[in-house]
Formats: C-alpha cells, structure tokens, sequence
C-alpha cells in the first residue's frame, strides 16, 4: 500500500515522503496512530493543505522531546528486583517496568518510548535508549539491584557478585571439602 507519512518514522522516511508498504503494518500501526494517509489524490492534496501545520507540531513536540532529553540524558535509575545469588532475576525487567522507575522518578515515559532489544534478565548496569521523539532518542543507565545499597555500590562500579577470597579462606575450603592434591602435583611447602 502506498502511504503518505505525516511524520518521520524511523527505518521508513521522513515527512511528506510517499513509501510503499505491507498492507497489514499502514493498517494496523501507521494509519490509527496518525503517522500515515492512503497516498491518494485526495489525501495528497489534504497534506499540502495541512503541511506547514503539521510541520510546527513535529517542531513542537520535538522541542518538548528535547527538554525532557537534557534532563533525563545520561542518568541512572534504579529498580529493585529480586535475583539469585548469581545474579539471575526472578522474572525480568521489560519496557513496562522502566517505564515506571522513570515515572516515579518524575519522568513522563511511555512504555512504547523505551528502546529495549530484550528485556533485562540479571542484576547490573544496562544501557538503555528513550525514543522520545523520532529525531530525539537519548541514553539512559537502568541499575538492577536487589537493594538499594546494592545498587549505590554497583553505581560506583563494584563488582557485587565476585566472589572474594583471602588466601586463609581458600585454605579453609580446602579443608572443609578434604581437598587433596593429585599425584604428580607440586605439593604445598609447610
């Protein structure tokens, strides 16, 4: 189906630009959210009618885009999860979830604006991308933690889940699970 975009979408075209595509994506995505008209003669002459209309409301929800842009750039937000000791959740954190940590942070964020590949399935830092705006699209850091403490530590870039041993722990193991050298193995000087 040949469209008119009413708005630049990404991996498609920009405004004004009449691309082809599947039936059932115009249908279902582009045409009810008002980004797309049936490229016809009608339709055609309605958006030159409409052009510089819609052109100073893309500017004006960029321009919003781009305010909420430089306050939310670049920051750490954090969720508290449950996890394993190895650092495996129990579930997941998806767009939903992120959505809600930056709301409660007092940042407005719909879930479909967060640029989330696969959703995050271990505690640690993970980068994530806000698309704000078609043209505004800025990076933020989600900290998965299983406390907040947790999560200042690993803000400062400590690793929570290494494992950390003195030489005298490593020799109480070894005792604790009768642990003997093979033969041919140097032996340990006493």
């Amino acid at each position: 189906m040949q469209v008119i975009l009413l708005e630049r979408v990404p991996k498609l075209g920009e405004m004004g630009e009449e691309v082809r595509v599947k039936d059932g994506f115009a249908r279902n995505f582009l045409l009810p959210q008002g980004k797309a008209l049936r490229a016809n003669r009608d339709n055609r002459a309605k958006f030159e009618a409409e052009k510089a209309s819609l052109e100073t409301r893309n500017a004006e929800r960029r321009q919003i885009a781009e305010a909420l842009a430089t306050r939310v750039r670049d920051k750490a937000f954090v969720a508290i999860r449950q996890a394993g000791q190895t650092g495996q959740l129990y579930g997941s954190v998806s767009t939903r979830d992120i959505a809600e940590v930056l709301s409660a942070d007092g940042f407005r964020v719909e879930r479909r604006q967060v640029d989330l590949q696969v959703p995050i399935k271990a505690i640690g830092l993970h980068p994530v991308s806000l698309v704000l705006h078609p043209e505004v699209i800025v990076p933020v850091t989600i900290n998965v933690a299983r406390s907040q403490d947790e999560a200042e530590r690993q803000a400062q870039g400590e690793d929570v889940l290494a494992e950390r041993f003195d030489d005298d722990d490593e020799d109480d193991l070894d005792e604790v699970f009768d642990i003997q050298p093979a033969e041919g193995d140097p032996q340990p000087e006493v």
